[in-house]
């Protein structure tokens, strides 16, 4: 699409225009500040989620799962300023996660509408750790070690699209593994873990990039100090990944998250179908029965410790961290665009510049210090103006 864009650029408030050639950024041009700049959204780089399981009813692990249900929520998400995600696929049954692959697989390759917005699948399991605590909602018949001929199997079946894959590093042979889905270009996350200090190192040190939902799927009580939550935090190679929705996370935490990742600090929203949906009771394919509360817990129903994905979307986590006071609001957007988008190697890892997508937001300030979407450019296109 050409075009020009304008508004106010999130970082310096200055206002600008972005000029649009074939869906990428021509040029950015700062303007003078005129009376009517004061009606201009604020413009941003688009989100960018890579843990993404459902939302809206829509269930990525339940199947048979539709080409038609990946494009629907592909939609739905980038209506709230996802302009990249990654699918994510939990722990099943080998020929169940073949399947699921395939399917986004096919709406990739049939879909040209919604195919730019899939970044790649993340594949949270089946190499997670058995034990209770660690493995969360994760069913246990399907745990295993790591397989990397099971692996090279969905990732056949995915054609190609698997880019993340979180492991337990406290398997034999977990090291080995990494190092070959590092060599193929997939980026390998530690979580779901019982792991030692010194097998987290090892799983580093064989190319693991960062920790799916850090401070998340843990043992309710760990050792004072030798234990795989400090050495990750410690870790300066690992991109810590947060999700900030209030129920996961103490603010505190997240703070310390922010402050030692630094640029590496990342915010994913683990959104489920639930998300979008009423509190209730209610079943899920995988996980089981589920308690969705009023303030937006979702956990098992037996277990009201143990959490089962996030009910929250990722610019409302945005707002929750910049409402909380831990990060500007500009620093907040980045932990959700820029920095995902990095870690992945994607282009809108530069965000508002010459010969980038034009993948933007427009929004605007509210109370509080969070920011409501106001348009979403996919691409250049203009791919929605909603405040659902």
């Amino acid at each position: 699409m050409n075009g020009v864009i304008s508004g106010r650029h999130y970082r310096t408030g200055l206002p600008l225009e972005v000029h649009v050639n074939g869906g990428v950024i021509e040029a950015v041009h700062t303007l003078s500040a005129n009376p009517h700049m004061a009606d201009w959204p604020w413009l941003a780089p688009g989100l960018v989620d890579l843990q993404v399981n459902g939302g809206w009813g829509l269930d990525l692990n339940t199947l048979p799962l539709k080409p038609e249900t990946v494009a629907g929520l592909s939609r739905r998400l980038l209506t709230r300023g996802v302009t990249s995600y990654c699918p994510t696929l939990i722990t099943n049954g080998p020929d169940q996660l073949a399947e699921a692959a395939s399917a986004i697989a096919e709406a990739v390759r049939t879909r040209p509408d919604i195919a730019g917005l899939i970044a790649g699948i993340h594949l949270e399991g089946p190499f997670l750790s058995p034990e209770d605590g660690p493995r969360g909602a994760h069913p246990l018949e399907h745990i295993c070690p790591p397989d990397w001929e099971a692996f090279c199997r969905w990732q056949e079946a995915a054609e190609g699209l698997i880019r993340i894959i979180t492991v337990s590093p406290e398997w034999p042979g977990a090291a080995a593994f990494i190092s070959r889905c590092s060599a193929t270009g997939v980026r390998v996350s530690i979580g779901h873990t019982a792991a030692s200090p010194e097998q987290i190192r090892e799983a580093v040190a064989a190319g693991a990039v960062m920790s799916t939902h850090l401070g998340n799927g843990m043992h309710l009580t760990l050792p004072r100090h030798p234990h795989y939550l400090w050495e990750q935090l410690a870790a300066d190679e690992l991109f810590g990944c947060m999700i900030a929705d209030g129920c996961h996370l103490p603010d505190a935490l997240l703070k310390v998250i922010l402050r030692v990742k630094q640029s590496r600090a990342i915010l994913v929203s683990d959104a489920v179908s639930l998300s979008g949906m009423a509190p209730g009771a209610y079943r899920l394919h995988i996980g089981g029965d589920v308690v969705l509360t009023p303030e937006g817990r979702l956990h098992l129903a037996g277990h009201p410790q143990l959490l089962a994905g996030s009910a929250m979307m990722l610019a409302d986590q945005v707002s929750y961290l910049a409402g909380a006071g831990l990060v500007p609001l500009e620093d907040a957007i980045d932990c959700a665009s820029l920095r995902p988008a990095r870690l992945l190697g994607l282009p809108q890892a530069a965000g508002l510049t010459a010969g980038r997508p034009a993948d933007l937001i427009g929004y605007r300030k509210v109370g509080g210090g969070g920011l409501e979407i106001q348009a979403v450019w996919k691409h250049g296109r203009l791919a929605a103006a909603s405040k659902d």
